[in-house]
Parts: C-alpha cells; structure tokens; sequence
C-alpha cells in the first residue's frame, strides 16, 4: 500500500518523487552549467515548519522559475547553503511542495501536465484567459484546493499572477493569508526572463548570472492588517512596488515594454493562424 499513497490531491507520491527526479535531472545544468545561479538566504528554509508556509515571487517564466526554487528547496533542506551543488539532493525530495497556476497553462502540453503533476495547483484565473482580459467570478474550489494544499505543505504563489513586471498584486493572495495565516516567505528572481524564452523551456541565452533571493518571513497581523495592507507588504517585499520604478533605467523599461509589445504581436498572429 505505501507504493500507491496518494496525496490530497490523488495524486501517487512515488510516481510524483519520480518525476521530480528525472525532471530535475534535466533540467539542472540550466541553473548550473548553461547558466549559474545565484542563491541567497536559503538558510531560511531549514528553520521553515512542514506546512502553511506560502511562499510570494516576482514572476518571470512559466515554469523556469518554480523549477529552480523546487532545485534551491530540496538542495536547502538536505544541507546545501546556498547552492545547488551535487544532484543527489533530489533522490528524497520534498513531496508536499505545490506551485499556484494557471489551469489554462498547465494543460497547454505534455509538459505542463507532467509538471503539474509534479506539484501545481491549478487555478482559472479572474482576469485573464486565452491571451484575452476577462471578468469572472472566483472559483470557491480553487480558494478550497490552495488551503487545501498549504494544509499539506509548502505553496509557491505569484502574486501578480503574469511575468510581466510592475503588474499590481492580486487581492486574492492577501485574502488567503488572512483566512489561513501561513507564514509568508518572499522571494526575489532576476535573470531568468533573460536566460529563457517566457514559457521557461528554451533557452534563450546562456552565460546569465540568474540570482534568487529567499527573505525572512514578513511580519504580518492576520488579524488587524487589512487586505490593502498586506498587499503594500508584498509588493516592497518582492520588490514590485510603484516605487522601485524610480531606480529602474528608462532604457530597460522601454526595451521591456518593445518586449511585450512584439510578444502580443506574436501571440495574436499565431492566433490569427490557428482560427483560419
């Protein structure tokens, strides 16, 4: 029976340690080899409880990102500092690591399902769908399947819910910190959007210092703060307050918005395409 136990989600945890291996087999000379990565302050992991830990990012690639804290995560928690130096830390991974994403992605392929598998909680989300904006309603399931998952362990989240930097953070973070108080653990990427193609699979370029920073716990009243409130805390901590705009070169702001300007030309061509 220990071979077939299943976790909230029914999904098999010996085919799930399986898939992490292999997938983090091939996937770890692209955070050491192609590229490096910088890691800082992954001692922090080690002091972390097993579960209601919510993890809140900046966001730049699909999958890239998730992949490299699911390498930083398990190399922390099998004594590495700071590093993610020998791959053996993979053979007994951390099975109860989930990632908040988007249901429409993550059924776009057979990778996406396969990561998904891995460790996604699947979500519809309010705003967006099919490369169109939207307005719908939350999905209580969806509220359900997150406190669900931080029950069980560890919840990787972006807020901003898109790779495109300097988006406002969504109120549904802040309302399931207040509902379930996790303890909330920012952290700060960079170079991935450079390293990698946006879906986070090809690699774009290599020779990226690719940095990820884990920050301690904020100091959040579940009680008092009000969702406004938290969302101020998360935008300075992930660095994507209004603010940190003033520091940005105005060379590399237009270079992004060109960036995002030629991805939604692209996106509507093939579209374009795929109706006729």
């Amino acid at each position: 029976m220990g071979l077939f136990k299943k976790n909230p989600f029914g999904h098999i945890l010996f085919l799930k340690k399986w898939l992490i291996r292999i997938l983090g087999a091939l996937t770890h000379r692209r955070f050491k080899g192609f590229n490096q990565l910088q890691i800082e302050g992954s001692e922090i992991l080690k002091k972390l409880p097993d579960t209601n830990v919510l993890f809140v990012s900046n966001h730049q690639t699909y999958f890239a990102d998730v992949v490299a804290m699911f390498h930083v995560f398990n190399a922390s928690l099998s004594g590495r500092d700071d590093s993610i130096k020998n791959i053996g830390y993979l053979w007994n991974p951390k099975l109860n690591i989930y990632f908040v994403a988007a249901r429409e992605t993550m059924q776009s392929g057979l990778l996406p399902k396969i990561l998904a598998y891995a460790g996604s909680v699947s979500i519809d989300r309010t705003w967006r769908a099919q490369g169109k904006d939207v307005n719908r309603q939350v999905k209580m399931s969806d509220v359900s399947n997150i406190e669900k998952a931080l029950d069980d362990g560890w919840v990787i989240t972006f807020p901003q819910g898109t790779t495109t930097p300097w988006k406002p953070i969504r109120r549904g973070t802040a309302f399931i910190i207040k509902q379930n108080k996790p303890i909330v653990v920012p952290i700060v990427i960079d170079g991935f959007r450079r390293s990698f193609d946006k879906k986070g699979i090809r690699i774009k370029k290599r020779g990226i210092l690719q940095s990820m920073e884990i920050k301690e716990p904020l100091d959040i009243d579940y009680e008092n703060d009000s969702m406004e409130a938290i969302i101020e805390k998360l935008e300075y901590a992930i660095e994507q307050h209004p603010s940190f705009l003033k520091v940005i070169p105005t060379d590399e702001l237009q270079k992004e918005e060109e960036l995002n300007k030629t991805r939604q030309w692209k996106y509507k061509k093939e579209k374009e395409k795929t109706d006729t």
